[in-house]
Order: structure tokens, then sequence, then C-alpha cells
């Protein structure tokens, strides 16, 4: 069996194109014409590899749906949508969606950014191969109440006891500015390396993941001491000691 595919979308036509696509790519699809049914199928079935969300919907909007997703589930969400403000852009980004693309679309972009996301979900599910060895981990806050620690082969952030809720996206941010400790990384660099080929060429979808992060992992979020920001450059992580 194939990866498994949710489409919430109330356009037939883009709905019913998008299945056949993504089912000759050997996905697995279930659609939903409605937010509310595809809560519903989840709740039911369980959490698929990835979903496709459009914003439009009807009672319920894509931004709900993303948010009511976003409460448990960690799954890799790309938004479909006509609507390409940046106001809704970012919103969208900001309820948990991992990715945004503009209607109309070409089905080859969807799927590209649909392996994007999965490799991305891969490696934030991974564990360490080899048993016997302690996992590979980075101290990223040192207080001895509640440290912060990555654990980038096992797939977790902790801090202290409690395991942090990322996105497989968030996860990625966080590994990539932990495995350059001290350097600063462009916005640029962030997008070719996490998103492949770039989202459009569109630096602030970097912005609205690390600001996401850091809601997460910093003791205060509006003084961010862990990835702090340096102006006009990007971001650099700096381990708290």
């Amino acid at each position: 069996m194939g990866a498994s595919l949710m489409i919430v979308e109330d356009d037939d036509r883009v709905r019913g194109a998008l299945r056949l696509a993504m089912e000759d790519e050997g996905y697995d699809v279930a659609e939903a014409e409605e937010a509310e049914t595809a809560l519903e199928h989840l709740r039911d079935h369980g959490v698929p590899d990835v979903m496709i969300v459009d914003l439009m919907l009807g009672e319920m909007d894509g931004f709900t749906c993303i948010r009511e997703v976003r409460r448990d589930h960690d799954v890799p969400i790309i938004v479909v949508s006509a609507r390409d403000d940046t106001h809704d852009v970012v919103a969208a980004l900001e309820a948990g969606a991992d990715d945004f693309v503009t209607k109309p679309f070409e089905i080859k972009e969807i799927t590209a950014r649909m392996r994007a996301l999965r490799r991305r979900a891969r490696l934030a599910s991974a564990r360490d191969d080899a048993p016997d060895e302690a996992p590979d981990e980075v101290l990223l806050d040192a207080d001895p109440d509640s440290p912060l620690v990555l654990s980038p082969d096992g797939g977790t952030v902790r801090r202290g006891e409690d395991e942090l809720h990322l996105t497989v996206t968030e996860f990625r941010v966080l590994c990539e500015l932990a495995a350059s400790p001290g350097r600063v990384l462009s916005r640029t660099a962030l997008l070719e390396r996490i998103w492949d080929r770039g989202f459009f060429g569109d630096e602030r979808i970097v912005d609205v993941h690390v600001r996401r992060l850091r809601t997460k992992i910093e003791r205060d979020p509006s003084d961010p001491q862990i990835v702090v920001t340096v102006r006009g450059l990007g971001y650099r992580l700096d381990a708290q000691r």
C-alpha cells in the first residue's frame, strides 16, 4: 500500500484531478469536500501521511481545519488556494501549514513539494539505527530545572521531561540551525536546505516558521535567546549555558 493522502477541497474538479494524479503517484487517497468531514475521517481512520487543504471551504474554513489538526497531529500539510495575498499566506503558515501553493498550479509542483515534505517527516520521526549507541543530542538550553535538548536522530525536542510538539518543518529548521551553532544562516540558505528549491523565492515563509518555533522553545519568545535574528543577514542558534 502506498503512502496515504487526505485531500480537503470543495471544488469537485480540482479535488478529482488531484485524486487521479496522486493515485497515479501511488498514494492511497481519501477526500473530503468539507473540513468537518475531513476531521471526522481523521478521528475514525487515523492520520494520513500528508494532507492537502484548500482555504475556501464551507462553514469551517481551511485555517480552522489546519488549527484543529495541529492540536494533536504533526502530519505534513500543504495549502492550495487561489488566495495569494500575503496575509493569507502568512495566516495559513501561522495556523500550522508547512507549505503554500497558489492556484492554478501544476500537478508536478504539488508532487515535488509532497516528496520534500515526506522526506522532512521521515527525518523528524527517524530513530537511531544502532540501538546500542546513544543518539547524538544537542543541549540548547542548560537550565538546571528544565534543560532543552534536541535529538536529531531521535526526532525529538525535550524541555526537561516534556517532549515538545513541533511540526516537521519547525523541527527541520531547528536541526539546520543546530548543525551550524553560532553561524548565521540566511533565509535563502534555509529555504534551499529545507524546502529544496525554495518557496517562490519568498523568504517570509522562513520568518513565520521561526516565529512559531520560538513560541515553543524560548523561555520568552518576545526576547529570543536561542534562535536569534541577525538583522539583515538571517538567523543564528546560540546555545544557552
